[in-house]
């Protein structure tokens, strides 16, 4: 799974990883292991995540050709 996370991150304001982090009550790591693919996030968090950045979950997440094998 690939996520723009960073690029609605930088478009809304220019929130630093530990500010959104904050807003959705995470851990800045979590927001960094997002970021890098490392850990997919819960449908809350990820719905959590599109609200505060004032989008969608389609356009902060998307699947790769590698996730239908």
């Amino acid at each position: 799974m690939k996520t723009n996370l960073r690029k609605f991150r930088f478009n809304c304001g220019e929130l630093s990883q530990q500010q959104l982090a904050d807003m959705v009550m995470v851990s800045r790591q979590t927001i960094v292991s997002i970021e890098g693919g490392d850990y997919a996030p819960s449908v809350k968090l990820a719905l959590l995540l599109a609200e505060k950045l004032n989008t969608t979950v389609e356009e902060l997440f998307f699947l790769e050709e590698k996730d239908y094998v």
